[in-house]
């Protein structure tokens, strides 16, 4: 059995849409790491996403881990135009409504669509798991990327995996199992 740890990097407290833009994540709760981090398997791989806020908490919580390299495929997803957008104050409000209530095939102005982000993150946890079988893995990445594995690992719809909140810092526990993924623990904060 392959087990994933996705954790959601450390919290930006951009109140906009924030995809593939770099900012930097708030690192300052050092207690609140060095839990997350003591909660973790200590002889587990780390991956992040190469988006700073994702390699930095990934550097935070790693200690004597091994870090494998970073990998795009991880990021979260491309809200083209409207990245750092309000979502009240982002242009074509039915678009944005239609993007969020039916996610799908529906794609950002400029960027991409659920079914986009899923099947970039999908290649990158096929690679994991065929690179390292049996393996536990951490895995720091973003709200979007982990929501994509939450409804495969659930069988439910992308809209259904809405509901599932990951917070900033949190644990989703995730197992491969030859044929199929099983949902271990979502949102958990250590």
């Amino acid at each position: 059995m392959t087990r994933l740890f996705w954790v959601r990097h450390g919290p930006t407290h951009a109140k906009t849409m924030v995809g593939w833009s770099d900012l930097p994540a708030d690192l300052s709760d050092t207690d609140r790491l060095a839990r997350l981090a003591r909660h973790l398997p200590s002889e587990a791989l780390v991956v992040s996403s190469d988006l700073c806020r994702a390699t930095a908490t990934a550097d935070a919580i790693a200690g004597p881990r091994r870090r494998l390299p970073h990998d795009p495929d991880l990021r979260e997803i491309n809200f083209g135009d409207w990245e750092l957008q309000g979502f009240d104050t982002a242009q074509d409000q039915d678009a944005l409504r239609a993007f969020w209530d039916q996610p799908g095939d529906i794609r950002a102005p400029g960027g991409e669509s659920w079914n986009d982000i899923t099947a970039r993150v999908n290649r990158a946890v096929a690679r994991l798991v065929a690179d390292h079988p049996g393996q536990n893995i951490i895995v720091v990445a973003h709200f979007g990327a982990i929501l994509t594995q939450v409804q495969r690992a659930l069988g439910i719809t992308a809209f259904e995996s809405f509901a599932h909140r990951i917070d900033n810092l949190s644990v989703t526990e995730l197992h491969w199992q030859p044929g199929r993924w099983h949902a271990h623990r979502i949102n958990h904060l250590p």
